[in-house]
């Protein structure tokens, strides 16, 4: 079942139910869908719908942190929940040694040795890791890696 339909479902599913806070989730998920959709002027492929997914997760990520600085834990709890609802529909995430594990053959591959191939061996990795990896968590291991 594509990422799309699921969502569907799982709305008419949490409506049935009244959970209101799943329901106003992917409700705002499939809005930006239809968005997205619209600006490219076609259906969009699963790897487009992912990309809408992991830019959701990575705004209710950084919406946290904004409210716990603020000492707002009452719209931080509710983020979370939100990014915990998100992140029924993404592919599992890659633990650091597999994440590592590629940055290590990306950078042996492009014989990369000092901190100006950082934007090289960022974009290849990337792609690799679509949706699968954060990207700040890449970017240490880049640095690091290249930097010893």
């Amino acid at each position: 079942m594509q990422i799309a339909d699921r969502l569907m479902a799982d709305q008419k599913s949490a409506m049935k139910n009244g959970d209101r806070l799943r329901v106003e989730t992917i409700r705002g998920l499939r809005s930006q869908l239809k968005n997205k959709q619209i600006e490219v002027g076609r259906a969009l492929t699963e790897e487009e719908v992912l990309a809408v997914l992991n830019s959701a997760a990575k705004k209710r990520r950084e919406s946290i942190e904004q409210f716990r600085a603020v000492g707002r834990e009452d719209r931080s709890e509710t983020e979370a929940m939100e990014l915990e609802i998100i992140r029924e529909y993404l592919p599992e995430p890659l633990s650091e040694e597999k994440i590592a594990a590629i940055v290590d053959e990306t950078v042996a591959s492009l014989k990369a040795g000092s901190l100006k191939d950082m934007g090289k061996v960022m974009g290849a990795v990337m792609p690799q890791l679509k949706g699968r990896a954060d990207g700040k968590i890449v970017q240490q291991l880049v640095r690091s890696k290249l930097s010893s």
